[in-house]
């Protein structure tokens, strides 16, 4: 993957200012899904709040799960692991991607590359595909797919966080792009000051959010 030079956001933690261009985590289109106002209390506001539990877990659970696989993983570049995968099935896990053009970045999870396709996977707790976390994996897809020039196919998986459980998968098909675009779109809005962050409305998230105590846009219980 290339590597471009980047300066933090004056103003918004977490963005990149990469090629003039802002540049966000893609896991801010799970977040998006979840809560907007969340992302600007965070980032914009700049409120602090603790981790919760799953959180911890998840962070917990992939340190884990990278240590086994750097035991037995062999060293290998990018370019190198795109070669080989042309007439092998190979694995990485915690791929850096970065796609300049939709001001995107972040890790996957796992990546498999057959001669056949690329298999790009998102560990969530649980097995329920939710549209937040459809949409993370699909902004992985598409930043995977800025940096390649292969027609192989891109699927998109979900799997059940410490299991070999893929519950669920889909192509990353110009439907799927185009979907994720629009979010993805309105990210970038956000961050020129061009739309209001929109809070949840819904009660049930309100209670899980670990800023619920420094809200002003809870929704009524």
């Amino acid at each position: 993957m290339k590597k471009s030079k980047s300066k933090p956001h004056p103003t918004i933690t977490q963005v990149k200012i990469i090629q003039n261009k802002n540049n966000f985590p893609i896991s801010w289109l799970n977040k998006q899904g979840f809560c907007e106002y969340g992302i600007y209390l965070e980032n914009v506001k700049g409120i602090k709040a603790k981790h919760t539990e799953a959180m911890i877990e998840g962070t917990r659970e992939h340190s884990l799960l990278e240590s086994k696989f750097r035991e037995e993983a062999e060293p290998a570049t990018f370019n190198e692991m795109m070669e080989t995968s042309r007439t092998a099935e190979i694995l990485s896990r915690e791929l850096p991607v970065m796609s300049v053009k939709y001001g995107i970045r972040g890790f996957i999870d796992e990546v498999w590359m057959t001669p056949d396709e690329f298999i790009i996977i998102d560990d969530k707790p649980g097995n329920v595909a939710y549209s937040s976390s459809i949409n993370q994996i699909y902004g992985y897809c598409l930043a995977f797919k800025d940096n390649i020039k292969d027609k192989r196919r891109i699927i998109a998986s979900l799997r059940e966080r410490g299991t070999d459980n893929i519950y669920w998968s889909s192509y990353f098909d110009d439907k799927a792009e185009k979907h994720i675009l629009k979010s993805i779109k309105r990210i970038h809005q956000l961050l020129n000051g061009f739309r209001e962050y929109i809070p949840t409305g819904n009660p049930k998230k309100c209670r899980k959010c670990r800023f619920n105590s420094f809200c002003d846009r809870k929704a009524n219980f």
